[in-house]
């Protein structure tokens, strides 16, 4: 099951550079190419998340899984051409999952449920921010 498809990495993205980065010839978009991306996007979340005892695939897919599993299918269509700004976004989520595995972070509202991404991550941190007293 793909957390992201065609349709969101355009919207994210937009439609020039997915054709630039899976061109079909006619000057659209092989949606192939775009779906293995998508697939492998998957995969990479579900196993670093299963190697960490999260239940997998999941179902609803909260907004924040989107969201990084769009950076990391941009990230493998862009191949060995990836720009700074991509492998940063993609680094970003590998280290958002590793604080998932963790425990750091944990997964909130779905993005069926939604339209804003407020309320997707909650981080736990056991240092305290403040300290008793007044002001």
């Amino acid at each position: 099951m793909s957390y992201v498809d065609q349709a969101a990495l355009v919207s994210r993205f937009g439609e020039g550079e997915l054709r630039a980065l899976a061109p079909d010839g006619s000057g659209g978009i092989d949606a192939g190419t775009v779906q293995r991306a998508c697939d492998d996007a998957a995969g990479e979340i579900d196993g670093r998340l299963a190697a960490a005892g999260i239940e997998t695939p999941m179902v609803p897919v909260p907004g924040s899984v989107a969201a990084i599993a769009a950076d990391i299918a941009r990230y493998r269509l862009y191949d060995d051409q990836v720009s700074d700004a991509v492998k940063g976004r993609y680094d970003d989520a590998m280290r958002f999952l590793l604080g998932v595995s963790r425990g750091d972070i944990k997964l909130g509202q779905a993005a069926t449920e939604s339209p804003s991404s407020a309320g997707d991550v909650q981080f736990n941190d056991s240092r305290r921010v403040f300290r008793g007293g007044g002001f």
